[in-house]
């Protein structure tokens, strides 16, 4: 971090001041590509949580121990997101994804043969001709829900519920809206080289056991970025209102203090971007804003193995970390566990420490969290997530780049696409590129490749990086 880098092509004499609303991950890997240009940009992140990070966590349960809440890690391709971290010397470690999808008779997993797998082999084999069909149609098919799909080509309901629809629900934690996912994001996970998290198994469907990654402690990753990068963060600061008039922007904060800035990024949600910008949004903005839905999501950290093993097949000798399964009442409806242990290498060896994910507090009237011993519960949270359905990519996602730049207002978070730690990463970067600090990882072929791709989803067709871009030591 320490070497000079080139100043952006666009110089001018005084600096452009740019606040950052939202201190995720997309909120602070936009601050520090800004920043790298102290000469070019003065930046200030508001964000209204004690601590930067967002989602990405940190909290302390009984006994002393601290552990990473909500984002644990993800796949090697998160190339950017790995980048970004090992620019202040955070580097993960690797995991074995190991997953154990239904119970009893319908219980399979990604490592081991079962008879549920060897019933439906036919059918998985000819879902592999079908993801290969949406996948060169998806145009169309980014607009049709995996269900449909399912349907029409004359899948059984055996194969939809226990295979198709609670894989679906691990990739993109919809939980309940799973069977309303685009069937091309589907389709993308298995064959795009670039998003790809498991090798598709004519067999089984899954037929291997991925290395993946998790993160270090990400209060201290974030602390560290907060207090390295050459920008002010204001945390505790909760943005009440945005105000957008002349040449200029106002940010007014929860504690009184209002600021001017030349450019604002809204690095948090779409409802809370409406909400700041109340009666100054503009028709399209409040039209587009207000079509990302979100779900009220329960999560519930906990030490219940009875419980774990009543509901789901636990065999932890064999190092399973992700479990799923399908309400016996409602073959839609899905709910998840993992054991968080195995994403804690402090805690390995010492205790099984489990969170359990409600998903669509509107259909809570099906969740077995009551089953969990509330002696042995060591947090719970309630999230706000936005729904991967396909209204999603149809009235949303190909919108998005007529907000961006609009009225010096830009839009970063995973929910400008779909929901990784990678495309929020991503989606901070590309603002500053767009605001003139050149992408920094040009020197990583797979990191540059993803951020293209993004950039002209999320920015539009014609939106291209920089080739001069200056690399980061």
């Amino acid at each position: 971090m320490g070497a000079s880098m080139s100043s952006p092509a666009s110089q001018k004499s005084a600096k452009k001041r740019v606040c950052i609303v939202g201190g995720g991950v997309a909120g602070m890997a936009c601050a520090w590509s800004l920043s790298r240009f102290p000469e070019q940009f003065e930046v200030e992140v508001w964000e209204s949580l004690p601590e930067t990070g967002g989602v990405a966590s940190t909290c302390a349960i009984d006994g002393g121990e601290e552990i990473n809440d909500q984002v644990q890690g993800g796949a090697p391709s998160y190339r950017n997101n790995l980048l970004f971290f090992k620019e202040f010397g955070f580097e993960p470690h690797e995991v074995q994804l190991r997953i154990a999808f239904g119970t009893g008779k319908s219980a399979w997993t990604n490592h081991s043969d079962s008879e549920l797998v060897r019933r439906l082999q036919p059918e998985i084999e000819r879902f592999g001709r079908a993801l290969r069909w949406v996948h060169r149609l998806e145009p169309l098919f980014v607009f049709i829900p995996i269900n449909k799909v399912l349907r029409w080509w004359g899948f059984s309901d055996e194969f939809a519920t226990e295979m198709v629809f609670p894989l679906t629900a691990l990739f993109f934690g919809t939980g309940n809206q799973t069977p309303h996912v685009s069937a091309a994001i589907i389709a993308r996970v298995f064959l795009d080289p670039q998003l790809r998290l498991f090798q598709y198994s004519a067999q089984r469907l899954l037929d291997s056991v991925p290395a993946m990654f998790a993160f270090p402690k990400l209060s201290e990753v974030f602390g560290t970025i907060a207090s390295k990068i050459a920008a002010t963060v204001r945390t505790d600061v909760r943005v009440e209102r945005v105000e957008r008039a002349g040449k200029g922007v106002t940010v007014t904060g929860s504690d009184g203090r209002s600021a001017r800035f030349d450019e604002v990024v809204f690095a948090c949600g779409a409802e809370e971007a409406r909400r700041m910008l109340g009666k100054g949004a503009g028709r399209l903005e409040r039209r587009l804003l207000g079509n990302v839905r979100y779900f009220n999501d329960l999560i519930v950290t906990h030490e219940d193995e009875e419980y774990m093993r009543s509901h789901y097949e636990v065999q932890l000798e064999q190092g399973d970390m992700y479990f799923v399964r399908t309400d016996p009442a409602d073959r839609n409806k899905i709910e998840m566990s993992f054991n968080l242990t195995m994403y804690q290498p402090h805690l390995a060896g010492r205790r099984n420490i489990y969170q359990s994910i409600f998903l669509d507090d509107s259909q809570r009237q099906g969740w077995t969290v009551d089953a969990i011993d509330k002696a042995k519960v060591l947090k719970t949270r309630m999230t706000r997530q936005f729904a991967h359905t396909w209204r999603h990519f149809a009235t949303w996602v190909p919108f998005v780049s007529l907000l961006q730049g609009r009225r010096r207002t830009w839009y970063a978070g995973a929910y400008t696409l779909f929901n990784t730690h990678e495309i929020a990463t991503m989606s901070g970067l590309a603002v500053a590129e767009r605001l003139g600090a050149p992408y920094p990882f040009a020197h990583d072929e797979l990191a540059a490749q993803q951020f293209d791709t993004y950039l002209r989803i999320a920015h539009g067709p014609f939106a291209r990086r920089r080739r001069a871009a200056a690399k980061s030591s």
